[in-house]
C-alpha cells in the first residue's frame, strides 16, 4: 500500500513477478477489497499471488514510529510479522522508508554478530564488475545507522561484499572505506581503526580508502560509510541526475545548434540512461537482519517492483542472511586469535 504510486503499481508490478519466478508465492498485503479490484484486472498466476488483509496504511509524509504506535494494523507491520511468524521469506516494500525500516527492527532478529543493520543503495558508475557486467557498485550505510562505530564499519563490508557476490555476480568484490584521503591513517577515529580491522581481521578484498570522487568512477564495487554520510552522499548523486538531466532540456530548448548537438550525442545519452536505469535494481537492502527486506524508492514503477521481487527471491535463494551470518562467524574467530574485540561485543538495536 506504500509509494507514490500504489496501490496499481505495485500489484502489477507483482503480479508480473508471479509470471516470471515460477518458484515464488507472492503475497500482497494491505486492503483486500482495493486490492482485490485491481488483481483481476491483470494477467497474473493466480495460484502464486494472493492478498492477506491489513486494515491500515502508514502515509510517505507521517512521522515513522508516531504513525506505527497509532496504526497497530498498518500493512508494513502486518508484513513484517507475517515474515518473522515464517509465512514469508522477504519483504518489499516502496512505502515510508522510516516505517519500513522501524517495523522490520521491531519484528525480527539481528544476525548473531551483527550490532547495527544497514542500507545499503546502488548507484552507477563508468567501471563494469562481475560476470553480469553490472554498471552498479553498493554504497553502505545510506541512513540505517547514522553514527558508526569501527566494528559496525567492518560489519557492512562483510555484508556489503555478501550481497555484492551473490546479486552482481562479482566473485571478489573490491571493497573500500569512504574517507577524506587514500592514506591508511586519514579520515575520523572510527574509520582509522576500520582500516586496521579490515586488513588485520578479514579476507576481504579490501583495497583501503577512497575519495568522494573515487565514487562515481567506480574504484571501488562496494563503498563503506556511515549512515549520516552514506546519507548525504546519496541525495548528492541523485541531485547531480536531476541537475544534468535539467541542463539538457534547457539547452535543447534554447537554439537549434544546441538541439543538433544533443540530437548528434543522442545514442550516447540513450545508453547513459540505461546504465543509470536504478529500477533495474529494484531497491536498497537493508543488511544485518535474519529475514530481508528490499527498500524500492517511493517513486517506483510496475518494474522498478518486480525487480525488487526478483532480487529478493535472489536473495533469499542464495543465503544471503547465512552468507552474512557465516562471514560474522568467520570475522569473530580471526579477532578472537587476534585479541581484538569483534563487532557484536556490545549490545545494539537499529535506529
Amino acid at each position: 500500500m506504500g509509494g507514490d504510486h500504489a496501490p496499481e503499481q505495485i500489484v502489477q508490478g507483482a503480479a508480473e513477478a508471479s509470471l516470471s519466478l515460477p518458484g515464488a508465492e507472492i503475497v500482497l498485503v494491505g486492503d483486500a477489497v482495493e486490492l482485490g479490484k485491481i488483481l483481476p484486472r491483470l494477467r497474473h498466476d493466480g495460484a502464486r499471488v494472493r492478498v492477506h488483509h491489513a486494515s491500515q496504511v502508514v502515509e510517505m509524509d507521517e512521522k515513522p514510529a508516531e504513525a506505527l504506535a497509532a496504526k497497530p494494523d498498518a500493512s508494513i507491520t502486518v508484513a513484517a510479522g507475517l515474515v518473522a511468524a515464517g509465512e514469508g521469506d522477504a519483504l518489499v516494500s516502496a512505502g515510508n522508508t522510516g516505517a519500513s525500516v522501524l517495523a522490520v527492527a521491531r519484528s525480527w532478529q539481528l544476525i548473531p554478530g551483527v550490532r547495527r543493520a544497514a542500507l545499503a543503495s546502488v548507484y552507477p558508475t563508468e567501471l563494469r564488475r562481475g560476470d553480469k557486467d553490472d554498471p552498479f557498485s553498493l554504497i553502505l550505510d545510506v541512513g540505517a545507522t547514522i553514527d558508526a562505530t569501527a566494528e559496525d564499519l567492518v560489519t557492512f563490508a562483510i555484508m556489503g561484499s555478501a550481497y555484492a557476490k551473490l546479486i552482481s555476480k562479482n566473485r571478489r568484490p573490491r571493497v573500500a572505506l569512504l574517507s577524506n584521503g587514500t592514506e591508511a591513517g586519514k579520515g575520523p577515529a572510527a574509520v582509522v581503526r576500520a582500516h586496521e580491522l579490515l586488513l588485520e581481521a578479514t579476507e576481504l578484498n579490501f583495497i583501503g580508502n577512497v575519495e568522494g570522487l573515487d565514487i562515481p568512477r567506480g574504484v571501488a564495487d562496494v563503498v563503506v560509510c556511515s549512515g549520516f554520510v552514506g546519507n548525504v552522499v546519496l541525495k548528492m548523486l541523485e541531485g547531480v541526475s536531476e541537475t544534468i538531466l535539467r541542463m539538457a532540456r534547457y539547452a535543447h530548448k534554447q537554439n537549434l545548434a544546441w538541439r543538433l548537438g544533443l540530437a548528434a550525442l543522442r545514442p550516447a545519452l540513450d545508453q547513459l540512461k540505461s546504465v543509470t536505469d536504478w529500477e533495474q535494481y529494484g531497491g536498497a537492502p537493508l543488511l544485518g537482519l535474519d529475514h530481508l527486506f528490499i527498500k524500492a524508492h517511493g517513486r517506483s514503477s510496475a518494474r522498478a517492483i518486480t525487480n525488487a521481487i526478483k532480487v529478493a527471491s535472489k536473495a533469499q535463494a542464495g543465503d544471503l542472511c547465512g552468507s552474512i551470518g557465516r562471514g560474522m562467524r568467520e570475522l569473530a574467530e580471526r579477532t578472537g586469535r587476534a585479541g581484538v574485540r569483534a563487532p557484536g561485543d556490545e549490545a545494539g538495536v537499529v535506529t
